[in-house]
């Protein structure tokens, strides 16, 4: 039996889905419980079959369910994806209480405040992500309650995303059995365990290299700054192997996982291994040191990508510190020596120090629970949960509610 109150995160990624469940005590989390799937129906991180997706999820949610012993009814999801926009954005309110100290109520309406703006009709605001509050012309403030004054500001970025995939990912966890208790940014949710508060003050790039594609987020003075979405991942360094050793998909991946280094340089030529070929029937012997040399290039692709990417992002300058790693990718060995000299900077892999795991892929499975923890735990309570899709078209406006504007 639990003995603290049970919170579940569905990260649903192009290669895997994963249903993690924590107990949480009041103080510290732990994760009980881990249910993960394979990712049918998803390619590059979108939905291309709701039923297969729906299926997944179902499998993760047992597996998950199984390994507690426990029903799931509702989960925290994650979203990110090409789809999602920041764009600048600016509030101002008049404190609202005689005594003029600031509130929950002046935050809410000042945070509402800076949500009015025009958006084309196929996409949908999801929340703010402030920087900076800013009381009576003092700025740099990152919490005003408590504080006294007239004018209320806030400065931030309103993020938005395409309807229709966020309609898709819905439909399919709702199809599932599995009611919506909010929506989470990947990115910041992956924050809270992945990156410092040092590291997000003094500038970080946190980079999300998944199956399908690769995760880019700049985090300066504290708050998420740029976010951008590569179409390259895990899955083009399996077609290469399976193009370079001329066998299945299947096969490929098994290999990459079991002995891909990320460099030539660190392969061994002592380490081999058997793939049966296509258009063979017998097995043909490889080395380490013969992976390697396929994997190595499509990685160097990848984080050259990455780097020409922040640039793109405006990001020049050299950033203090460095980049961060997490995502499948980077479980694998010397990934993050390769990562320094592309980037010619300092790299580090992320890695969850929760009870039970310890792999770089679960850090957004379990940063979505750490993140709701922070945000949602104390109005989970209070707000009713997410109605189904098939029943009303309004959900949309919902989700405003559900994505937590403090970070």
């Amino acid at each position: 039996m639990t003995k603290g109150e049970i919170i579940v995160s569905l990260d649903i990624g192009t290669s895997k889905i994963r249903a993690i469940i924590g107990e949480y005590n009041g103080s510290t989390l732990s994760v009980i419980g881990v249910g993960s799937a394979e990712g049918e129906g998803i390619r590059k991180g979108s939905i291309v079959d709701i039923d297969k997706t729906v299926q997944s999820i179902r499998e993760a949610i047992e597996h998950a369910e199984h390994m507690v012993g426990i029903q799931i009814d509702s989960a925290f999801i994650g979203i990110t994806g090409n789809h999602i926009v920041m764009q600048p954005s600016h509030g101002v309110v008049a404190v609202s209480s005689p005594d003029r100290e600031i509130g929950d109520e002046d935050m809410d309406r000042v945070l509402q405040a800076a949500k009015v703006i025009a958006v084309p009709p196929d996409r949908e605001i999801i929340g703010i992500v402030p920087k900076q509050f800013i009381v009576d012309g003092l700025d740099e403030i990152t919490d005003p309650r408590g504080m006294v004054g007239v004018r209320l500001e806030v400065e931030g970025s309103i993020v938005t995303g395409s309807r229709t995939v966020i309609s898709n990912l819905l439909r399919c966890v709702e199809r599932a059995g599995i009611k919506i208790s909010g929506l989470v940014l990947l990115p910041l949710a992956a924050s809270t365990i992945a990156l410092s508060n040092d590291e997000k003050k003094l500038g970080v790039v946190a980079v999300d290299i998944g199956a399908g594609q690769t995760t880019v987020s700049v985090f300066e003075n504290g708050s998420l700054s740029a976010i951008s979405v590569l179409p390259i991942g895990g899955d083009h360094v399996t077609n290469d192997i399976a193009i370079g050793l001329r066998t299945q998909t299947e096969m490929a991946e098994t290999v990459k996982l079991r002995y891909g280094c990320a460099m030539v340089a660190a392969a061994s030529q002592e380490v081999t291994f058997k793939v049966s070929r296509i258009g063979s029937n017998t097995d043909k012997e490889f080395s380490q040191f013969d992976l390697a040399n396929i994997i190595e290039p499509r990685l160097q692709e990848i984080f050259l990508m990455v780097r020409q990417e922040v640039e793109r992002m405006g990001f020049v300058k050299e950033i203090p510190s460095g980049y961060v790693l997490y995502g499948g990718v980077s479980c694998m060995p010397s990934v993050d020596k390769l990562a320094e000299y592309e980037l010619d900077a300092p790299v580090r892999i992320a890695i969850p120090d929760q009870l039970g795991v310890r792999d770089a892929s679960f850090i957004n499975g379990v940063g979505i629970l750490q993140y709701a923890i922070r945000n949602y735990m104390k109005r989970v309570h209070t707000h009713t949960a997410a109605p189904s899709v098939r029943k009303t078209g309004g959900f949309l406006d919902r989700i405003k509610n559900w994505f937590s504007e403090f970070v």
